[in-house]
């Protein structure tokens, strides 16, 4: 089958000498999904920006239908046809369905917009698609399965034939996984061709035709998906053959190290987003929290670790109120946080790797002397720890935004797991990361457990939940609504239909947490 599009010998160096895409060479046919897999930092995210306008290549040419592109924007990129749905949504959650499908082509004047043209072209493209959404629905008020169906709509309004898909699953449940991938089925039955970024690879052999597999900025294969099984997929990506699965013994579970006592926080208009929350974490154990984004996660975890003040409750640590307690105290009692949102909540973006790293060892006297840095010493450290966690870096003094956003978490990580913390919450610690990376990650939670430390771990990844997690609470609209004491007795497809509210276990069940 004929090529529909084509990148030829891309090549991207950035000005500190980063290669980012060496000679990479990229190709579509129509009417496919093709999967675009490799470890964060080999180049991918660039090769997309670069398709999309968002970037530009130090050398190599674009053709599309045999016709040489210059994509100088993402203006430029639309009026070829080609559409980004980027991980993280570009939604106004204010505005309605309709009116964020045609923002830019919005009807009438710019004064005074026609809400009834606007949603009666939305509601054609909706039907055109056979997509299920109410065009008067404020985004605000939409689950995120629904969300990233006005981001696509959004894209297809605006005429995309070839649609890019950054991590399209990363927070969606199982079922609304089956329903987005049905709509996938439907646009490549009419024509479409579709990017999938992922690195979830049973979904990759699930829905797509081909997959490229890039390592270390260069493309090292394309195959029919139909030949490659996981394993290979996966040993391709880091160029050589790892043991993929989570290993670890049967949890023992020591004292209680955090409690958390009938905790409400309120929002800002004086409602509940979490509702009478309590449960207890044990050394020696990995306590999963799951449920879809925005149902009280941020809430608990801003809470336990002081960003935020909860309105009623108590929440104890090695058992002191730490309500009250500011987020310095509480760290020095021994507890770890890597943040769900690693750019706002993680780093200092304009710093070094080496001043995010050391950030949270000012009073380490290693580190420090009499408020004097040991400069050699930290730079010592953190070379270290760079090495022992693989962050793909030049040197410790690179700003820290130039790091892939799997190396970013890297770095959080060093920086959290090597804090002699006896507890850390994890926040969807694997996010839009590579299948090594996340196994890395895997495997010091399960050392920190076994060193009788406690982790409470927040993830909307419903395998990594199952295979990490000793047990298990499902969270929907601020409360717990599920319980399980042994998190590998229940199916993703279980816990999907507790995270929609579809199910919910008696008030007996959820309270076995608090044990």
């Amino acid at each position: 089958m004929k090529d529909i599009l084509r990148m030829e010998n891309i090549n991207k160096i950035y000005p500190n000498g980063v290669i980012a895409n060496n000679n990479v060479n990229f190709s579509l046919r129509e009417g496919e999904i093709h999967a675009l897999v490799g470890e964060n930092g080999a180049g991918k995210s660039t090769l997309m920006k670069i398709l999309f306008g968002i970037e530009k290549p130090t050398d190599g040419k674009i053709f599309y239908q045999d016709e040489e592109l210059t994509i100088d924007s993402p203006l430029d990129a639309i009026k070829y046809g080609f559409g980004m749905v980027h991980q993280h949504f570009m939604l106004v959650e204010s505005m309605s369905v309709a009116e964020n499908i045609v923002l830019g082509s919005e009807p009438g004047s710019s004064w005074n917009l026609d809400s009834s043209i606007q949603e009666a072209q939305a509601k054609e493209i909706i039907d055109k698609y056979h997509f299920q959404i109410n065009v008067k629905e404020k985004i605000s008020d939409l689950s995120i399965g629904l969300r990233q169906k006005v981001e696509i709509l959004k894209a297809l309004f605006k005429g995309a034939k070839i649609l890019i898909l950054d991590e399209p699953t990363a927070v969606l449940t199982p079922q609304e996984t089956v329903e987005l991938f049905e709509q996938l089925r439907i646009l490549k039955a009419q024509g479409h061709t579709i990017i999938f970024i992922s690195h979830k690879l049973t979904e990759i052999k699930e829905i797509c035709d081909r997959i490229t597999i890039m390592r270390d900025a260069t493309n090292v294969g394309v195959y029919d998906v139909e030949s490659v099984t996981k394993e290979e997929i996966s040993d391709l990506m880091v160029g050589k053959s790892m043991d993929w699965n989570i290993h670890k013994t049967p949890a023992i579970s020591g004292d209680t190290l955090l409690e958390v006592k009938d905790l409400t926080v309120l929002n800002e208009a004086n409602i509940p987003t979490l509702k009478h929350v309590s449960f207890k974490l044990h050394r020696s154990t990995i306590l999963g929290v799951v449920g879809i984004e925005g149902n009280g996660q941020k809430e608990l975890v801003d809470s336990i670790t002081g960003l935020t003040k909860a309105d009623s409750g108590e929440i104890l640590f090695k058992n002191e109120l730490i309500n009250s307690m500011s987020v310095n105290d509480i760290r020095s009692l021994g507890l770890a946080h890597i943040p769900g949102d690693r750019m706002e909540r993680g780093i200092a973006a304009d710093s070094s790797i080496e001043e995010n790293m050391f950030a949270t060892y000012t009073n380490d006297n290693k580190l420090v002397n009499k408020n004097f840095l040991k400069t050699k010493e930290i730079n010592k450290w953190s070379n270290n720890l760079i090495s022992e966690f693989h962050v793909k870096a030049s040197s410790s003094n690179v700003p820290i935004k130039m790091l892939s956003g799997g190396n970013i978490q890297k770095v959080i990580v060093a920086r959290e797991f090597t804090s002699n913390c006896d507890c850390i919450i994890a926040n969807q610690p694997t996010r839009g990361i590579d299948i090594g990376a996340a196994k890395f990650i895997h495997k010091k939670l399960v050392e920190l457990r076994d060193k009788n430390a406690a982790v409470l771990l927040l993830s909307a990844d419903l395998s990594e939940i199952k295979s990490l997690s000793d047990s298990l609470l499902v969270i929907y609209n601020g409360q717990f609504v599920a319980y399980f004491e042994d998190a590998s007795k229940v199916s993703e497809e279980e816990l999907g239909k507790y995270m929609l509210g579809i199910e919910k276990q008696t008030e007996l069940e959820i309270k076995r947490c608090e044990r």
